[in-house]
């Protein structure tokens, strides 16, 4: 009787193994494509908040050489706002993706960009 106990047990006791066994297998693979896919997508949108901030970048460096020679008092407003836009661009920290106010900066800079094309767009 204790032989068919001991069956009965491993065959109970399998179903539990094979289950445990199971589940940490998923989870293994789980993690690794989910590391696997969380790079891929940092990589995604860090490029794009890269280009977004050099596009800026540019934009402001190119009113500043056009602004630089002018001197009225309007391009003068006008250029202490792109050297601000430049001033947060550059203090922008690109090589910390855990900075916990990325996405604050990030808006300002765009609003200020918007400032920036607005003051701009009236010179033409």
């Amino acid at each position: 009787m204790a032989g068919s106990q001991d069956i009965f047990d491993s065959i109970v006791m399998a179903d539990e193994r094979f289950h445990a066994e199971g589940y940490r297998e998923g989870y293994e693979e789980g993690s690794s494509l989910g590391v696997t896919e969380g790079r891929q997508h940092g990589t995604l949108h860090g490029a794009k908040i890269g280009s977004e901030i050099g596009c800026y970048q540019g934009f402001a460096f190119a009113w500043k050489c056009l602004l630089h020679s002018c001197t009225t008092e309007k391009d003068s407003r006008k250029m202490k706002v792109l050297e601000s836009l430049i001033g947060m661009i550059q203090k922008f920290p690109y090589d910390d993706p855990t900075y916990d106010k990325l996405h604050e900066d990030l808006d300002k800079i765009r609003g200020k960009f918007k400032q920036v094309r607005a003051l701009c767009s009236s010179c033409w």
